[in-house]
């Protein structure tokens, strides 16, 4: 099996996998087209991998469309588990919406930047003058129900299982449950219905690689969001199992390579 990966450090550990920069794609063409998996390309890769050299990539292109935007991961959320979502507005950022959206959100709420990670970009908003801090740093806005935790669920989905799972503590500051923004990892039993819920979300929109952060509110879980790109920072072990994962998944959905050819027009 022929890997190329664009990515170095999170194929590191995987074996037989061929790095090549992102930038030097176009003077590997032959390489690529004899591959038989693609790893990690870069966004503004995937046109021309997926659709031009039709290429086999992982993650999915479903993984990268809706991991790339938390407005279109939210709408896709809200489309098919409305009930498992915290409820969430996103509208344009007009002294209108602002208005209607401050007086009908009941407070605290969560505003989030779009494109934003690791914690960066969540506001909670208290007050109007927060609010207006808010309002003033993004185009969009996007604001959601607090959901009353003080603790949420990381878990890995690989190709089509579950291949670890942790409960995240809420930071000391408070708020934050991100380990990035000083949460705290606790290895404990997960429970089923956030495992339920999350291979469906995961098989239903052929989600292959992702960190799903989940809220447990007595026994309903929340999806909160999807993340293609997650960190393995404090926990045993965890990359060891991703990799596992990801390499099981590789051989078992291996498809024929299809070989493109340079056509002079």
């Amino acid at each position: 099996m022929k890997i190329i990966s664009f990515d170095a450090l999170r194929s590191l550990h995987l074996p037989n996998v061929h790095y090549i920069k992102p930038e030097n794609m176009y003077a590997h063409l032959d390489a690529i087209r004899a591959a038989d998996w693609i790893l990690f390309p870069e966004y503004w890769q995937l046109n021309a991998l997926v659709h031009g050299l039709k290429k086999q990539i992982f993650p999915s292109l479903s993984s990268y469309m809706i991991g790339h935007d938390k407005i279109e991961m939210t709408r896709t959320f809200m489309a098919i588990i409305p009930m498992n979502h915290p409820y969430t507005e996103i509208v344009s950022n007009t002294p209108y919406e602002a208005d209607r959206i401050w007086d009908i959100m009941p407070t605290p709420f969560v505003a989030k930047i779009p494109r934003s990670s690791m914690g960066n970009g969540v506001f909670l908003i208290d007050n109007s003058t927060q609010w207006r801090e808010y309002t003033e740093k993004s185009s969009v806005i996007y604001a959601q129900e607090y959901l009353p935790i003080d603790r949420d669920l990381r878990i890995v989905w690989v190709g089509n299982k579950v291949v670890a799972g942790y409960w995240r503590l809420q930071a000391e500051q408070g708020f934050y449950n991100n380990i990035s923004q000083g949460g705290k990892v606790e290895v404990a039993l997960i429970p089923k219905e956030a495992l339920e819920l999350v291979e469906y979300v995961a098989s239903t929109l052929g989600i292959d690689h992702g960190g799903f952060d989940v809220a447990m509110v007595g026994a309903t879980p929340y999806l909160i969001e999807y993340n293609r790109m997650f960190g393995n920072q404090g926990v045993k072990d965890l990359q060891k199992s991703v990799d596992t994962g990801i390499m099981e998944y590789l051989h078992s959905n291996i498809l024929p390579t299809v070989i493109t050819t340079d056509q002079a027009v």
